[in-house]
């Protein structure tokens, strides 16, 4: 895949070109380093919440999918309809996207027995497809800031393949190689901090980095999600999938209510 070679700063580049009001209208959240941790917990909560619905609850991978998607469209639609950012619809479409992410990367290798090499396989090419169209329509890959909403439909759509992709590749480690799901969470954390290392030691493009760390955040949540609720015997910690999915919504539910009270004291004009 072929991304353009674009500046680091991703904020200001698009500030200069598109000016102060795209800013103030953005749509997204902005890549800090609050960003991260918020997107490992929306990870976990995700992994441990598909897992309650498919196989706690019994409902199984059909069903878990129709609710998953189903939750994913409101929320999708409800954050269409905003006019600026918003931090309590931007994590929930967040937490949608990685749900519906696990059900999806389950459903390929389970029901439609793909595995998970060639079910990653399909998601990376729907990954790369969807990029390849949106830097076709844009002429960028940049994720902030966004305002306008056929580029926040491309935007959307990658998520929900990154995360879809990264459930996958968590699952290969812990399910096909056979990694306790510690030793999985060192690889995928090590593979992040390679990246972050990356970003900010060599000139590689920024944009690739970002969705890179963007795929491996998942699997990263998605296996510390699996180590507190797997049973002893396969090394978790057999926590159940309700109070491990208690625990990441309680967090997550703090950091959103904390960023969304900065949101709203920072002043408009300097949200440039």
């Amino acid at each position: 895949m072929i991304v353009p070679n674009e500046p680091k700063n991703m904020h200001r580049d698009m500030s200069d070109r598109e000016g102060t009001s795209s800013t103030r209208w953005n749509k997204v959240a902005e890549v800090t380093a609050l960003f991260w941790v918020m997107k490992v917990i929306a990870t976990t909560l995700g992994e441990t919440l598909g897992d309650q619905l498919s196989m706690t609850l019994g409902l199984g991978y059909e069903v878990g999918i129709a609710i998953t998607l189903g939750l994913f469209v409101v929320l999708l639609l409800w954050q269409l309809q905003a006019r600026q950012y918003s931090p309590l619809r931007y994590w929930a479409v967040i937490v949608g996207t990685t749900t519906l992410g696990t059900e999806i990367s389950d459903s390929l290798d389970r029901t439609f027995h793909l595995g998970y090499v060639w079910g990653s396989i399909v998601l990376a090419s729907g990954l790369a497809v969807t990029l390849l169209g949106w830097y076709r329509r844009y002429q960028h890959l940049q994720v902030y800031p966004i305002s306008e909403r056929g580029h926040e439909v491309f935007y959307w759509v990658a998520v929900l393949f990154s995360n879809s992709l990264g459930t996958a590749f968590g699952d290969f480690l812990s399910d096909d190689v056979g990694l306790s799901y510690g030793v999985a969470a060192c690889i995928t954390g090590g593979i992040i901090l390679l990246v972050v290392m990356l970003h900010y030691f060599t000139r590689l493009n920024a944009v690739l980095l970002f969705w890179v760390a963007f795929v491996f955040t998942r699997p990263f949540g998605a296996t510390f999600g699996d180590l507190l609720t797997k049973p002893l015997g396969k090394g978790g910690l057999a926590l159940g999938t309700l109070p491990a999915t208690l625990v990441a919504a309680g967090l997550l539910a703090v950091l959103v209510y904390l960023s969304q009270r900065s949101h709203r004291k920072t002043p408009e004009w300097s949200k440039t």
